[in-house]
């Protein structure tokens, strides 16, 4: 299958939503309850690539799926670090659509000389475990009963990957001045 990586635009913003109401609505693999509105989506994709790489996959004109990254933590000596988040449509899962956008966000990520990468997961999730660790991510932490969603607990496990070969530290390069480079 021939799928298409590319920068997301606030016009993908429906095609990406509709993707992520599934999980919302039918899963604990999400902590948010509500379908944010169209609007409120578009901000949140604004936001993010103002800094951070954020990609969409799209197979004969139609986005399956998206992987993001962000901030990690608030502090200053966080700034290497980032929080990498995947959708896949749900009818487009385990066909190698996921690994190419973590394939694509890493390289991006790499080269604006971030270091560490966090991923969060309900646990358990054993697809997603399963798929993190086969990209190299390493458990580093657990918390128990961390949301609650449809009634129950939900424990979420965090997950690590070192993407640089070096421990030197670099500037970090928004993304916004990475994509102009590439332009």
């Amino acid at each position: 299958m021939f799928i298409e990586i590319r920068p997301v635009n606030v016009n993908d913003a429906q095609d990406i939503l509709n993707i992520y109401q599934y999980y919302i609505i039918n899963t604990t693999i999400t902590f948010e309850y509500d379908v944010p509105t169209l609007s409120s989506f578009q901000e949140r994709i604004k936001n993010i690539t103002k800094n951070y790489p954020y990609f969409v996959a799209v197979h004969q004109g139609k986005i399956i799926g998206y992987a993001y990254s962000n901030r990690f933590k608030e502090r200053k000596a966080f700034d290497w670090s980032c929080e990498v988040s995947i959708y896949v449509d749900k009818n487009y899962q385990h066909q190698g659509v996921g690994k190419q956008l973590y394939q694509k966000l890493f390289t991006v990520l790499k080269e604006l000389n971030y270091h560490s990468l966090f991923a969060f997961i309900t646990y358990p999730n054993l697809s997603s475990e399963k798929f993190h660790y086969s990209l190299g991510f390493k458990r580093v932490g657990y918390y128990p009963k961390a949301g609650y969603k449809f009634n129950q607990w939900c424990d979420l496990i965090v997950l690590e990957k070192n993407i640089q070969d070096v421990n030197e530290v670099l500037n970090i390069i928004p993304f916004t001045e990475w994509e102009k480079d590439k332009q």
